[in-house]
């Protein structure tokens, strides 16, 4: 997976141009992650949702699924850093997640949210949401 240059990323301004927003909602997966000693050997549930900004999309024009990010690709490649990544932090697999998106996938802004559900007993989920924006030089 190729790395777009943290030092060219910022907070989007929507505002400024029509974007269109593609989503996945509540893909559900485990993956070994953590830093608690009890969480590092065995898969655990994460909850993940985002959204991928493109400019007005060709496809809304053509419908065709090469104009626009397949939902279907990006389910795949979900599933293969869940089975794949090394982190131990939500934060960089969330940061992992949104990188695929701007460089695999084309999109100029992207929103990533992961939860661990059932963390601690008294606790529905804990998470991190994540916003990054591609700025072309």
């Amino acid at each position: 997976m190729n790395v777009i240059d943290r030092n060219v990323i910022e907070r989007p301004h929507l505002a400024s141009s029509e974007m269109d927003l593609i989503f996945i909602e509540g893909f559900e997966g485990e993956t070994v992650i953590g830093i608690d000693p009890d969480e590092l050997h065995d898969r655990q549930p994460v909850r993940i949702d985002l959204w991928a900004g493109v400019p007005h999309s060709h496809a809304c024009d053509t419908d065709r699924i090469g104009d626009t990010i397949d939902y279907g690709k990006v389910h795949a490649a979900l599933e293969s850093l869940l089975a794949t990544h090394k982190m131990q932090l939500l934060e960089a697999l969330a940061e992992s997640v949104a990188q695929m998106l701007l460089v695999d996938f084309g999109a100029h802004w992207v929103r990533v949210s992961l939860a661990k559900p059932n963390k601690f007993a008294n606790v529905k989920a804990v998470g991190v949401t994540i916003e990054r924006t591609v700025r072309w030089p």
